[in-house]
Order: C-alpha cells, then sequence, then structure tokens
C-alpha cells in the first residue's frame, strides 16, 4: 500500500483568545488518517512509499521506539494495511512480558507487528543495532526512531500549502525533531518557526539544524517535568481544551505545545495582530495509556 495525500484539505480551525488580538489557529493533521495518525503519516510518506517503489521481493519494515510510541503505533498500522512484515525494536527489556498491559503495544502485536525488546543500554546504541539488522535483514527498511530522516523532512513538506502560508508563526511540538527540522526548511520566507520542545535534549538544536541547513527556528522548552511526564495542570488543561473547543489533545507532545502557547499569549510573546498556527500532531493513540498510569496514581483522567 502507497501512503497518498488526502483528497480533502486538513481542517483548519480556529482557536478563541482574547489577548492583542493574537489570531489562534490549529491544523487538524490528527484526523487524516484513523490509525497512522499526524506528522507519523507525512513522516513515513516517502519511507515507505520510496522502499515499496523499488518492489522488494520479501518487504520488511524495521523500527524502534519506546512503550507508548506514537511511531510503533503508526509502523505496524502500515504494516497491518500493506500486508507487509514489521519488526518494533522497543526500549525496556522488562516489557517482555507485559507488553499484553500495554495498550499501545498491544495494538502493535494485533496489527502484526513482531516486537524485541531490548535493554535501555543496547537502545542507546541504536546504531549498532542498525547495524547488526542491517547484516541479519538486507532488504528490509529500517526507520529511525520516530521516523526521522530526510524522507521524513520531505514529507512534512506536505503539512504546508495555500492553508498556511498566511501565518506569521508555525507552530509544533518537538521531540526527535523531524517535524519541526521540515516545517523550517520548506515554510514561507517570512514566517518564523516555533518548535515546543517536550525532551529535555540540549543537542537537539544542532541536529535540527543539520536537517534544515540552517536555523530558523526557535526552541522553547516545554517539557513540564521531563518527557513524558504528565503534571495535573497539564491534565486540567487538555481536559479543559477539550471542553471548549471540542479538540482532544494528548499529554506529550500536542498538549504541552498547547499550554505553552497559551501562556506565551498571556505573556505577551506574539506581537499585537499575530496569526498563529498550530500543527496537530496526532498521538491521540497514547491517552489510554497516559490514563492507565494515571488511574494506578489515583489522580485525575484525560476525557
Amino acid at each position: 500500500m502507497l501512503l497518498t495525500a488526502p483528497a480533502e484539505a486538513i481542517p483548519v480551525q480556529e482557536i478563541s483568545v482574547h489577548h492583542k488580538n493574537i489570531k489562534l489557529f490549529i491544523k487538524r493533521e490528527d484526523l487524516i488518517h484513523p490509525q497512522i495518525s499526524g506528522n507519523k503519516y507525512w513522516k513515513l510518506f516517502y519511507n515507505i512509499n520510496n522502499y515499496l517503489e523499488k518492489n522488494p521481493e520479501n518487504p520488511y519494515i524495521i523500527t524502534f521506539g519506546g512503550a507508548f510510541s506514537n511511531h510503533i503505533a503508526a509502523v505496524s498500522a502500515v504494516g497491518k494495511l500493506s500486508g507487509i512484515s514489521t519488526l518494533g525494536i522497543i526500549r525496556g527489556e522488562e516489557l517482555q512480558d507485559k507488553w499484553r498491559d500495554n495498550p499501545t503495544l498491544l495494538l502493535a502485536k494485533r496489527n502484526g507487528m513482531n516486537l524485541k525488546f531490548v535493554t535501555r543500554e543496547e537502545y542507546r546504541h541504536k546504531e549498532k543495532l542498525t547495524e547488526f539488522l542491517h547484516k541479519e535483514f538486507p532488504d528490509a527498511l529500517i526507520v529511525p526512531e520516530g521516523g526521522t530522516n530526510k524522507e521524513a523532512i520531505e514529507g512534512v513538506k506536505m503539512m504546508l500549502n495555500d492553508q498556511t502560508k498566511d501565518f506569521d508563526y508555525l507552530c509544533t511540538a518537538v521531540g526527535t525533531g523531524g517535524t519541526v527540522a521540515g516545517i523550517a526548511k520548506f515554510c514561507e520566507e517570512n514566517q518564523k518557526v516555533i518548535g515546543f520542545k517536550v525532551v529535555d535534549d540540549a543537542s537537539l538544536g544542532n541536529k535540527i539544524s543539520e536537517l534544515t541547513s540552517g536555523r530558523n527556528f526557535n526552541l522553547i522548552d516545554s517539557c513540564f517535568g521531563g518527557y513524558g511526564k504528565i503534571k495535573d495542570e497539564n491534565i486540567r488543561f487538555i481536559n479543559e481544551f477539550k471542553e471548549k473547543y471540542g479538540i482532544p489533545l494528548e499529554p506529550v507532545y500536542t498538549g504541552k505545545m498547547m499550554q505553552k502557547v497559551f501562556e506565551l499569549i498571556d505573556e505577551g510573546y506574539f506581537p499585537e495582530n499575530s496569526r498563529v498556527l498550530c500543527f496537530h500532531t496526532g498521538g491521540l493513540q497514547g491517552i489510554e495509556g497516559a490514563n492507565l498510569l494515571l488511574e494506578k496514581q489515583n489522580r485525575n483522567l484525560i476525557i
């Protein structure tokens, strides 16, 4: 199955704010596909299509991810829909006997993905793992963690179109950096790109610069305690946002980005009359796993 561009334009919804006439919008990339959600669709677009156009005799897709990885979920869905075998290299050998209790990994298995659990130490050395995998599966497509590579950057270009060119600011959450790199590389010259960093990685700016051949972007810390950490204020914001605007947010990426955007608006970060567009990068499958953890901690759930 080759991935195709959607026949209809992705919805862009206005979010009402009352501060210095700021116009805030969100582009609903989460609606692009029910299983291959948001930016993952575009990051996989050329990776998958270029690979399948070579007509491999025994197509096989291998990738990497953590316990609640949106990327793992998306790749497993591609495999199921296209009839291609997939393998997920999962961080954390302690999950070997617990994957059935993990909604993301259970979904991946139901989609037909094989799972190989490795220690965190092994996972940190993904370059070595990749070398071994290339030798064992020479004809396989090996996609890096989060899907970030040159093909992904080209795919992200398709998130930009006539709908997005008249905004002053383009905002996206940042994990591995591929989405903000693609937006920064292909946006209009007058547009300012802001990446809302949800990981504590001091080298991320340099990595993104290498992917874009420039630095026409700004990174803003949006960790709220660390990658994957969910504070009560994050839950409260996500639930109030959905109740008010009818748009669900997940707690790791888009939820934290939107919360930080509202804080910046209140602080006067954006000049008066600015038009700000945020990209909803999907990942809503992660809500179920987050709620399982929150329930064990006797905390409020994400609605």
